[in-house]
């Protein structure tokens, strides 16, 4: 891979729109101080390079779906990643090695290997946003996460003034969570997926998913079928984008399910009886969506323009007259009540940019 880090790229381009909502899911969020397109990884090293020597705070936006941009907006700069490219860099009987451009919508991305016979993916279908914001947040649905199929992310490196690959161990991948997630040190470039050479998907490890596929949980099914079936549950939760849908108006699950220690767990069960999944080290993963129901905030639930979803109890939407302000002060509402009925602490998922949760 040449190193775009080098100034040899010419510079971005100025954006027509300065207001940030017009790039966000939300559509919610104030004016940027400067904003610039990057249409290749060199304009967007160039881009953020000129904005730290000039001493300016810099964003880098590409898809806008897992972000809360303060109603002040980012007085800096904001790059708007919006590259393009996928090809197979290796590939054998067992696999290939497919290499995306952060700026790739991720949905077009899933398509197109599901298109390709190449399985791994098939169960992140109809996520919003770009292929560049996978591994920041470690995207998970229905039983895969892309640090299932990363071998490395290619980015520069702000403090280093150079773009290098890391491997899925330096990426620091957990739980909606990764190295380049809270920072602004790193600019993802672009990510390469190992994929399998297959017709049919990886084992289905969602019970709700195996379900509406009518199969048991481990087997597989063909990549198309999967995809379709993750569609459609996603589309009946407001988690595909649909810009007539104000429930979609989202960033998706605002909160992360809580991963409890063995007395956190034990502390909880005196309140109640949750469902629950176990992880490691007799950590216990409980879902934020039934304590949220649970502590009295039900679908539909809301004001000032904002209110949860009528579909999905995690996403949090712009009803179309909403705030930044508004919702997070939603969001807090819901966080203290969780916290008082049940001595739980919910976090956001989103990155928060400019505001306070």
């Amino acid at each position: 891979m040449p190193d775009v880090s080098a100034d040899r790229q010419t510079t971005a381009s100025p954006a027509t729109a300065r207001s940030l909502g017009a790039y966000t899911t939300l559509r919610l969020g104030g004016p940027a101080g400067t904003l610039t397109v990057a249409t290749e990884a060199g304009q967007a090293v160039a881009a953020v390079r000129a904005a730290t020597a000039a001493g300016e705070p810099v964003f880098v936006l590409a898809g806008g779906s897992n972000v809360v941009v303060g109603d002040a907006g980012f007085a800096g700069t904001v790059v708007l990643l919006r590259t393009t490219g996928m090809r197979v860099v290796s590939r054998d009987s067992a696999g290939a090695v497919v290499r995306v451009a952060a700026g790739e919508p991720w949905d077009d991305v899933v398509a197109r290997t599901v298109a390709e016979g190449l399985s791994g993916l098939e169960c992140l279908s109809g996520i919003p946003g770009s292929a560049g914001a996978t591994p920041i947040q470690n995207v998970g649905a229905y039983g895969q996460e892309v640090a299932h199929t990363i071998v490395a992310v290619h980015a520069y490196d702000r403090s280093a003034d150079e773009v290098r690959a890391y491997t899925p161990a330096e990426c620091g991948f957990g739980y909606r969570s990764s190295i380049f997630k809270h920072t602004d040190r790193w600019v993802v470039l672009e990510v390469d997926f190992r994929l399998a050479v297959s017709g049919e998907s990886a084992p289905i490890r969602y019970a709700e998913l195996a379900r509406h596929l009518g199969v048991e949980v481990g087997e597989r099914v063909p990549l198309q079928q999967a995809r379709d079936a993750v569609l459609k549950l996603r589309a009946g939760k407001g988690m595909v984008l649909d810009a007539e849908d104000r429930d979609t108006w989202s960033v998706g699950s605002f909160f992360t399910n809580p991963v409890l220690s063995a007395s956190q767990w034990a502390a909880l069960r005196e309140r109640a009886d949750p469902p629950f999944w176990p992880g490691e080290q007799g950590a216990v993963k409980v879902p934020a969506a039934w304590l949220i129901e649970q502590a009295g905030f039900g679908k539909g639930y809301g004001r000032d323009g904002v209110a949860i979803s009528t579909k999905h109890t995690l996403a949090l939407t712009n009803r179309g007259g909403g705030t930044t302000t508004a919702l997070l002060g939603l969001a807090r509402e819901i966080r203290d009540g969780v916290a008082a009925r049940f001595g739980v602490e919910l976090h956001p998922e989103p990155v928060l940019v400019n505001c306070a949760f």
